[in-house]
């Protein structure tokens, strides 16, 4: 927790002390919706493309618009102490309730927190789970607070020396990551899953996608939202995951076989780099 810095309703809190209703739908039942953006020199990065995440999430919950002129008070508190390279969040909940699922009609809860990470490797490693993303679930495409199954496949990531989670949805197709977005490069093709496969859409995905294009015209490499059969994975010639805090960051072992950094990742990779830092709310 060094560092952190917290904003819930309103005022900078501890920490460290209790702030949040024991009552409150978010930590009940898990009943929100977060975004997480990176900040560069105490900058967060692509500032108006999260917010309208946020509140298509929330509109995928039921739950009303968020006020940003809120959000971005809290977003100005926190970020009041110097962070050279870290991450803001925050996070909107549908406020108080009983200990059920059934909602009560009230406030909000907002909360926004800010603390230094570590910077990305150079690249990243991978292992699929053997659980699925139900790709026609009610919270699909919603950044929701309700992470439990990403904490369980993080960890049995992690106990096999991985970095990252690799989930199939249940057609057995490429799905996501437990925080990134995953793309596949096969003969020159570059494809990551559609919003029908599954996925949470990532900001990064999304200006990867832009950038990408905009790139593979005169690269001669065709850009695809498209079905990845999940076996792609075993005979994909590079791969690479994306999310706000490691942009765009190369796989170089996915299930224990090696991969190269390759060609597209890394003009991608710096392509990334070069347009966010021309542009920090694009």
């Amino acid at each position: 927790m060094t560092g952190v810095q917290v904003w819930v309703d309103g005022r900078l809190v501890d920490p460290a002390a209790a702030s949040i209703s024991a009552v409150d739908h978010g930590l009940t039942v898990g009943d929100g919706v977060f975004e997480t953006l990176k900040v560069v020199d105490g900058v967060p990065f692509a500032r108006r493309r999260h917010a309208a995440r946020l509140q298509r999430s929330l509109a995928g919950m039921g739950l009303p618009a968020a006020d940003f002129a809120v959000i971005d008070a809290g977003i100005e508190a926190v970020l009041r102490s110097p962070l050279e390279f870290g991450r803001l969040r925050y996070t909107v909940t549908g406020g108080r309730g009983p200990l059920g699922s059934d909602r009560l009609t009230g406030a909000l809860t907002y909360v926004v927190t800010a603390g230094p990470s570590p910077r990305p490797g150079p690249s990243c490693t991978l292992v699929t789970v053997p659980w699925t993303r139900n790709e026609r679930s009610a919270t699909t495409g919603v950044k929701t607070t309700s992470y439990a199954e990403n904490v369980i496949a993080l960890a049995y990531a992690k106990e096999r020396g991985a970095d990252e989670a690799v989930f199939a949805n249940t057609a057995g197709d490429l799905c996501e990551g437990t925080g990134s977005n995953v793309f596949v490069v096969r003969d020159g093709v570059l494809s990551t899953p559609p919003a029908q496969a599954g996925p949470l859409l990532g900001v990064t995905r999304e200006l990867v996608l832009e950038w990408g294009r905009e790139w593979g015209r005169t690269a001669g490499v065709e850009v695809r939202e498209v079905r990845v059969p999940l076996a792609d994975l075993a005979t994909a010639d590079e791969v690479f995951v994306t999310s706000s805090t490691r942009d765009v960051l190369p796989a170089t072992s996915v299930d224990g076989r090696s991969l190269p950094v390759g060609p597209v990742t890394t003009a991608l990779r710096a392509l990334f780099a070069r347009r966010a830092a021309e542009q920090v709310d694009p």
